[in-house]
């Protein structure tokens, strides 16, 4: 099947874009485009990879599901784009890169600046129906996302893996520690934020880890 992601993912991942179960589950979101309103913009779908190239990677950021809100998604993990209002756990994730790096809290909540350092800001499923969370789970894309996790750990080591909450962590779980960075919180959502996530010091602990390996660290 011909995708559209950028060329090195593709050649990465191409065992798992021939199977049945994604031609599946491009004909199921094909039609979810089509009788409903989808989030991110279609375009917009393998968007984290695009901006976060294959043989730059560094680090490893797993979310859920995208945005549902008018205007949120936009095909990166946390990401909204410029002038978009930060959700919550953006919110959060700010708050925590200032107080442990002190970098300042920027005026845009685009991530954009982060993939094309290496920071691949992947959701776990990426596709959403409009005010509907987790409408498109089970669908398919988990077992997509699991496959560029494994591909991941197969190919890169001294990777990053910044794993907030127990999903991002079960999705990673066979990622070998001995040769990469793990770095465990729970969610940054306000549900959970307080209960470890503020003053984990994941941003400082990962830059720490990439200069040890060689690796230019991430301006949060």
């Amino acid at each position: 099947m011909d995708v559209k992601i950028s060329p090195h993912w593709k050649d990465a991942l191409a065992e798992e874009f021939g199977k049945n179960y994604f031609s599946d589950l491009v004909n199921f979101v094909k039609k979810e485009y089509l009788r409903a309103r989808v989030y991110p913009q279609g375009k917009n779908i393998f968007r984290a990879f695009d901006k976060c190239p294959f043989d730059n990677l560094k680090v490893v950021i797993i979310g859920q599901d995208p945005y549902h809100g008018e205007g949120q998604a936009n095909g990166l993990c946390f990401s909204v784009n410029d002038g978009v209002p930060f959700p919550p756990s953006l919110q959060n994730i700010f708050q925590e890169v200032h107080t442990d790096t002190g970098a300042p809290i920027p005026a845009s909540g685009n991530l954009d600046r982060w993939a094309e350092q290496g920071v691949l800001l992947l959701n776990a499923v990426l596709t959403v129906r409009a005010h509907e969370a987790a409408s498109h789970a089970g669908m398919g894309w988990e077992r997509f996302t699991d496959a560029v996790v494994r591909t991941i750990a197969e190919q890169k080591k001294n990777i990053v893996y910044m794993l907030w909450g127990s999903y991002a962590q079960k999705k990673a779980s066979f990622v070998d520690p001995a040769n990469n960075c793990i770095l465990k919180t729970v969610h940054p959502s306000p549900l959970s934020a307080y209960r470890g996530f503020f003053g984990c010091r994941h941003f400082s602990q990962a830059n720490t880890y990439l200069q040890s390996v060689g690796k230019e660290p991430i301006k949060w």
